[in-house]
């Protein structure tokens, strides 16, 4: 079920958790545009694809991967990192992903916020 709440996760007692805090895995996305990785983003494909299998020792990985690409990640990553088809247009998923926060019961809260691109389509650092 999904509902607006009227108050804030903050008011409620829930937080952003760090980096740091135990999770259940980590969830990344296939880098190819272009106009921010060189060389058809093979180099940074390259990188990921060892940041994932070195992560993927110690927890789940899930890599999101275009529609044009998700051939290619398949078989660049690790069998144990898991890809799934997702249409996207960064590789950051901090910035483009679900954001959840917790409480102390350790209950999860999805929060709906709208990334804009460090200002936005007239003044944002990375348009579109």
């Amino acid at each position: 079920m999904t509902r607006e709440l009227p108050r804030t996760p903050r008011a409620d007692g829930y937080w952003m958790p760090g980096e740091f805090e135990r999770h259940s895995g980590t969830w990344m996305i296939w880098p190819e545009r272009p106009d921010n990785w060189r060389d058809g983003a093979r180099p940074g494909q390259q990188a990921y694809a060892a940041v994932a299998a070195a992560i993927s020792r110690f927890e789940p990985v899930t890599v999101a991967a275009s529609p044009a690409q998700w051939e290619y990640a398949r078989a660049a990553l690790d069998p144990a990192v898991r890809v799934v088809e997702i249409s996207n247009n960064d590789a950051w998923m901090r910035d483009t992903g679900p954001t959840f926060v917790v409480n102390a019961a350790g209950r999860r809260r999805a929060v709906d916020w709208r990334f804009n691109a460090y200002g936005g389509c007239t003044a944002g650092l990375d348009f579109p």
